[in-house]
């Protein structure tokens, strides 16, 4: 037995010399808590208390009270790390260690080092059709997304996409959101949340440090105090190019895969309520509560799902993007053409507005676009997507006389592929168009009379 106030000395024979007070303890233990896992993992791993108690930085007499339960476990990251290392313990165990004692997890698991994870939740994604829906990493960087999505919000598809560069500096994404402001302030709450619980990750700076440069995020920035973990329940407007701008009210649902806890698994749902009711959202609550809400410490805004798809039925009736196939990847972008078939048509010029890494081509068989992103060394990720999707990506081509042959043969894929059908579908467009360009000169005209220093309003639009 251990004279009181002693260590033992150090061997395998000091963990048998205990009094049967110390060996009950030790029995209980086994069952209870802690001290029972961490007793059960040395065991496994062949270790003796001794070098465990050093791995540890700590007297073997100290350790064994932590085994029996009367101590309760205070190993720091750097204690943990060393006991992990020294008793073998796998990812699980790993994790279980970490959250007894420091209340965090293990740094989670990446696409890059699992790439099978990333191919599985490829196929979840796409399961979601025709709900919109993409998932992101913990750097808001996009990993994967469905074809909806893709039509929906055709920005996804370039290379390097990041949902925060797009929201916050993108002057294309203000107009999309219903009060961009409240939108912005969301997502720079998120920003700060990030870096309140990351402050020393090096690519979340520069995430920061990228929107900032742009004045309004700044302003923003600079006069918001609050912390926000998610979207999640946000209940929302958005104007959607490729439904002609139609306004759809969404719902955003955030998910965290349990392989990959760090990234978001985000589902866009749409609803549809009284457009008349300015002060409830459709599914009930006051609406925009979500741009009040702070974390101080966790949002717990999450609505359910169920509720966000009651009507999906009827909304499907109004989307003009069609279901196409699911998302492949190939290793080339020759190879991504010929997925268009034999009378494909390639669309190098508005590829080269898009982006250098993207690959746009025609398949007139399908009246769709075969949209092909280079994401990696041999690796291009394919979406087939509505032609409407692309002409919504880059309206200014229109004014690109180099561009004009290919929108027009794009245009010419999202009407109705009979010529009579094309026909009477462009007879009710026009006079659409004309008159929302009508209502644009008015307006223009009621700006320039209130401020003369603005250019006069032209009698016809330049380049047509």
């Amino acid at each position: 037995m251990i004279a009181k106030g002693n260590e033992p000395d150090g061997n395998g024979a000091d963990e048998e010399r205990i009094s049967s007070e110390e060996r009950q303890g030790q029995l209980a233990g086994q069952f209870m808590g802690f001290g029972g896992l961490l007793r059960r993992w040395r065991k496994a791993a062949g270790v003796t208390q001794p070098p465990a108690a050093r791995a540890l930085g700590m007297g073997v007499r100290t350790y064994r009270k932590i085994e029996r339960g009367a101590t309760p476990p205070r190993f720091t990251r750097a204690q943990c790390d060393a006991l992990a290392t020294l008793l073998k313990l796998d990812r699980d165990e790993r994790h279980a260690l970490l959250l007894y004692n420091v209340g965090t997890s293990l740094d989670p698991s990446t696409t890059d080092s699992h790439p099978e994870l990333r191919r599985a939740l490829r196929l979840l994604v796409d399961r979601q059709m025709p709900s919109p829906t993409y998932l992101c990493d913990r750097y808001w960087n996009i990993i994967a997304f469905n074809t909806a999505m893709a039509e929906w919000w055709p920005w996804v598809m370039e290379p390097r996409a990041n949902l925060m560069r797009w929201a916050l500096t993108n002057q294309e994404a203000r107009p999309q959101y219903h009060d961009w402001g409240k939108h912005a302030s969301a997502y720079v709450k998120m920003l700060k949340f990030a870096e309140a619980t990351n402050e020393d990750d090096a690519e979340l700076r520069r995430l920061i440090e990228d929107v900032k440069k742009d004045p309004d995020v700044r302003h923003i920035w600079d006069t918001a105090s609050e912390l926000g973990e998610t979207r999640d329940g946000h209940v929302f407007r958005m104007n959607v190019p490729a439904l002609g701008w139609e306004t759809v009210e969404v719902v955003s649902h955030v998910l965290y895969p349990a392989s990959m806890p760090d990234c978001r698994f985000v589902v866009i749902t749409w609803v549809e309520g009284d457009e008349e009711d300015d002060e409830r959202d459709a599914l009930g609550g006051a609406r925009n509560a979500w741009a009040n809400v702070s974390a101080a410490g966790r949002i717990t805004s999450a609505r359910e799902e169920a509720g966000a798809r009651a009507n999906q039925a009827e909304a499907e009736r109004r989307r003009h993007a069609h279901m196409l196939t699911a998302r492949l990847v190939v290793d080339s972008a020759e190879e991504a053409a010929t997925l268009a078939g034999e009378d494909a048509v390639p669309l190098p010029v508005l590829s080269g507005l898009i982006g250098p890494d993207c690959r746009l081509t025609l398949a007139p068989a399908h009246r769709t676009v075969i949209w092909a992103a280079e994401e990696a060394p041999g690796e291009w990720a394919i979406s087939e997507v509505d032609a409407q999707a692309v002409i919504a990506r880059v309206p200014h081509a229109a004014l690109l006389e180099e561009a004009r042959a290919e929108l027009k043969l794009l245009t010419r894929a999202a009407l109705p592929a009979g010529s009579g059908a094309a026909v009477e579908h462009i007879q009710q467009l026009l006079p659409e168009l004309e008159q929302r360009v009508n209502l644009l000169r008015e307006i223009w005209r009621d700006l320039y009379e209130q401020d003369n220093a603005l250019p006069p309003v032209r009698s016809s639009i330049d380049g047509f």
